[in-house]
């Protein structure tokens, strides 16, 4: 079992930032590709970005790309997500996800945190 604990969501202006991080604990952190996605009111959960084990490959959804950097800390069992230059439509709640593949489809992902809240206001 992994548990994750998201945490640094908030309420922010439109340009704006925020860094996301999300804490692992439970089995070895490293064995896991992690990954981020999102839910907005109404809508199906979606791929945000995910980081490889050693944290060497990334991937990232064409909405985010150029402005959400992925990263992982092995040694503190914390995946983070910066976010820069926020849209409204980034608005949603964010899930970190663990599982053993490189996948886009959060069904793969084999557990969740409980999410964070990230609100950004035009």
């Amino acid at each position: 079992q992994v548990q994750l604990v998201e945490s640094g969501g908030g309420l922010v202006q439109a340009g704006g930032s925020l860094r996301l991080s999300c804490a692992a604990s439970g089995r070895t952190f490293s064995n896991y590709v992690m990954g981020w996605f999102r839910q907005a009111p109404g809508k199906e959960r979606e791929f945000v970005s995910l980081i490889r084990w050693t944290g060497g490959s990334t991937y990232y959804a064409d909405s985010v790309k150029g402005r959400f950097t992925i990263s992982r800390d092995n040694a503190k069992n914390t995946l983070y997500l910066q976010m820069n230059s926020l849209k409204p439509e980034d608005t949603a709640v964010y899930y970190c996800a663990a599982g053993y593949y490189s996948r886009t489809n959060p069904n793969e992902y084999n557990y969740w945190g409980q999410g964070t809240q990230v609100t950004v206001s035009s």
